[in-house]
């Protein structure tokens, strides 16, 4: 057998058993509950292996070793970012948000959640909610399927399409019957592949190398700024430096408004599972961000003594070390890995967007219908999704990190405060969060389309404060006491408690 039917055949095993996952996760559901939120029934090791692995895609596998391994350590800035945002998210968000939704009508969408927190008699907050969710993840998703497309052809010489055309088969599959539990399970699948990828590909390729000391000399030797997480601070240009370093960190302000993410938290069994989630998801979060990067940083020395070897897209180092140091089946697993970050990215979206057409459009007209009706057009909403998606993927030079970049600026900006204000300011008002919705997703798409503010600053930042600061006006001046509101804010913070008071029965 040659290696790429070794290859071929690793990532046929992979696939399938994505499939049987998503049936298994077909028989277990029965409602709209079940299909958009697994009846809130998520342990905190399956909620937080889900929301790291559909939140990661193939940025860590592939473009953060690409980054660190053209400039050095100094790129690891987005990852520490990321890191502080997602600690941040689970600690501040995650218990809240799941006690709630509960509270609050049962939502289990975050358009409806807004609707049904603040109490609006319109459905204008939701409305403009779920467009954006569909705007957004519509092309986010596309993306996904461009890097699909592009993964099949550089690694066996396919067609575009015909990569294309797997992954988005097998990834709706699962997705269309399985819905979110079934885009659940199998992200933990994805993310244990991921995680153990990770680890392993920079350890032997450590080994081969040398070992640690003799790596980092060659990195030394190489560039003595190789392993330099300031590099360029003190070099004159300091408030250049600074400005870029957070506008790059600043990437973990989004995570406050990523509905993908989010809807995991409100999954979890209860409030005080945040606790566990946040330890298990931030733990996988370090250790595969070290993984990524020890496996570019490696990846400098090895390519340079072994130039025969030859790298031609940075991008590509982590598959690269993998297919020279391992048996063409194992390696084949990598590359499946790469597929995992792609397809849990891809399952997860389309089920929020589902959930934005049916729970939050369709049954906002009042028409009635089964649960079982319910959830076929859930699976019809991932159906019309995913085919849109594919149309503007047919477009093999779209750019994924521009396409990712923008989206996740796009959420964090427009719901990122809204969230956060919803959780912790009782004044927050309908016409505030959508006033500020609407500002921040226009600042977005202004300042993403100008070059030159762009380059100066990741247009998350000015979104992000200038939303926080609209909503907060516009609140303050729109505010007016709710009997109703009041009730369910302190009673949400008496249930989100990590530690809840013990009564003590007096006889």
């Amino acid at each position: 057998m040659t290696d790429n039917t070794f290859q071929l055949l690793a990532i046929a095993v992979y696939l399938a058993g994505m499939l049987a996952i998503g049936y298994f996760a077909f028989k277990k559901t029965d409602d709209l509950d079940d299909y958009m939120l697994a009846g809130r029934k998520l342990k905190p090791g399956v909620a937080a292996l889900s929301a790291g692995a559909s939140d990661m895609s193939g940025w860590l596998i592939m473009g953060l070793p690409g980054a660190i391994y053209l400039t050095g350590l100094v790129e690891a800035w987005i990852a520490i970012g990321l890191t502080i945002g997602a600690w941040l998210n689970w600690k501040f968000v995650a218990p809240r948000l799941r006690s709630y939704t509960a509270i609050s009508q049962n939502s289990i969408t975050i358009p409806s959640f807004f609707e049904k927190r603040l109490k609006v008699n319109s459905h204008w907050l939701r409305i403009g909610s779920a467009a954006i969710i569909l705007v957004f993840f519509t092309f986010y998703v596309s993306s996904g399927m461009v890097a699909a497309g592009k993964f099949f052809e550089s690694s066996f010489g396919w067609p575009y399409l015909a990569g294309m055309g797997v992954v988005t088969v097998v990834t709706l599959t699962y997705t269309l019957f399985g819905g979110f539990l079934g885009a659940t399970l199998t992200d933990v699948a994805q993310g244990l592949l991921m995680f153990t990828a990770l680890l392993v590909v920079p350890v032997i390729a450590v080994i081969q190398t040398g070992g640690v000391g003799a790596t980092v000399t060659r990195l030394q030797e190489l560039d003595p700024d190789t392993l330099n997480l300031f590099r360029g601070f003190g070099d004159g240009n300091t408030l250049v430096w600074a400005v870029g370093i957070f506008s790059t960190a600043a990437w973990g302000l989004g995570y406050f408004g990523q509905p993908h993410i989010l809807v995991r938290f409100m999954a979890l069994r209860s409030p005080q599972d945040a606790k566990a989630g946040r330890r298990i998801g931030i733990g996988w979060m370090v250790l595969s961000a070290a993984g990524a990067i020890a496996t570019a940083l490696v990846g400098i020395a090895y390519f340079a003594d072994n130039p025969s070897m030859g790298l031609d897209d940075p991008e590509t180092v982590f598959l690269k070390l993998s297919q020279i140091f391992f048996h063409p089946f194992v390696a084949g697993l990598v590359l499946a890995a790469v597929l995992a970050a792609i397809m849990s990215t891809i399952s997860s979206q389309l089920i929020v967007c589902s959930s934005a057409l049916v729970e939050d459009l369709y049954n906002m007209t009042g028409r009635e219908s089964t649960a079982k009706q319910q959830v076929t057009l859930g699976r019809m909403g991932v159906l019309v999704i995913a085919v849109i998606a594919a149309i503007i993927a047919l477009d093999q030079e779209a750019s994924i990190l521009d396409l990712v970049s923008f989206a996740w600026a796009g959420f964090g900006a427009a719901f990122g405060p809204i969230v956060l204000l919803s959780l912790y300011w009782r004044k927050l008002t309908a016409q505030g969060a959508l006033t500020g919705m609407i500002v921040a997703t226009a600042v977005v798409f202004a300042w993403g389309k100008t070059p030159f503010l762009h380059d100066a600053m990741y247009e998350i930042v000015p979104a992000f404060l200038i939303n926080l600061l609209v909503v907060v006006v516009v609140s303050k001046m729109t505010y007016k006491p709710n009997p109703v509101i009041e009730e369910e804010f302190t009673a949400m913070v008496a249930d989100s408690a990590e530690k809840k008071p013990v009564t003590v029965a007096v006889n």
